[in-house]
């Protein structure tokens, strides 16, 4: 039996032979091509109708006593940080699903002394205390791609937009008026919004409990603050950016509950 394969010339003729079979190149459809590159798989690492509730939390304290650091000298200072982000989300369809995040952070910074020497140039702070409040609710969609044929490990691309907002209050000292230390005081409010890619890995340690890495690799924010200092001078601050890099201050390590 003859087998033709390929394209044939436009003047050749075939032999009248009913035996001969033609075969022709199969065509992939886009989502086929998807499908081979692995961005489409028939395993179903998240099931549609599944709830997954989560989040992360974290709390960081120091307290310096005539400590130095590079040029700074003499620091007295203590602070804590206190972070907290639960999540919800619900997959809309097999291995995808969107959600909503909500977080909270607390930060306090008190610093009694510090000085500062440069050549000839002396600097001093002898009272700087700051306290932060900052609010952040996001909505997110996160498709899921398992790696190989396995139920345990998969990887995904979180698509986020957040909107943050926060305040926060500082008190220093501002030299000597009659005799007396004076103290100036400023509150500060900010709002932001911002769209961010965060991929990472997540992982399960039992049927229902998975540990989740992620890392922001883009971003494109706004920010705008607004300061009211001593009760009489105003001021305002607006910033952008955008960026395309591995964002290590956004990392996240969190667990998660797929019920």
């Amino acid at each position: 039996m003859l087998s033709v394969v390929g394209v044939m010339a436009q003047d050749a003729v075939l032999p009248q032979d009913d035996n001969i079979e033609v075969e022709t190149i199969e065509t992939l459809t886009p989502n086929e091509a998807r499908k081979q590159r692995g961005f489409s798989t028939d395993e179903s690492f998240v099931p549609k109708g599944q709830w997954i509730f989560g989040g992360t939390a974290s709390y960081s304290t120091h307290t310096n006593k005539n400590y130095k650091l590079l040029v700074i000298d003499n620091i007295d200072s203590e602070g804590y940080t206190v972070k907290v982000s639960p999540m919800i989300a619900y997959a809309v369809s097999k291995n995808m699903a969107v959600g909503v995040r909500f977080g909270y952070g607390r930060s306090l910074l008190a610093m009694d002394n510090a000085s500062l020497s440069v050549g000839e140039t002396n600097m001093g702070i002898d009272y700087f205390h700051k306290i932060k409040h900052t609010y952040t609710g996001t909505i997110f969609w996160r498709p899921y791609i398992p790696l190989g044929h396995s139920n345990r490990f998969a990887i995904f691309a979180e698509v986020q937009l957040s909107l943050s907002g926060g305040q926060s209050k500082v008190v220093a000292e501002n030299g000597v008026v009659d005799g007396m230390q004076n103290y100036t005081g400023t509150y500060s409010k900010n709002f932001g919004a911002s769209i961010a890619l965060q991929p990472g890995i997540v992982a399960f340690v039992t049927n229902n409990t998975a540990l989740e890495l992620s890392i922001g690799v883009f971003g494109i924010g706004v920010d705008r603050v607004k300061q009211l200092k001593s009760q009489v001078e105003e001021g305002k601050f607006i910033s952008s950016d955008a960026n395309f890099k591995l964002n290590f201050l956004s990392v996240g390590f969190g667990v998660s509950f797929y019920l």
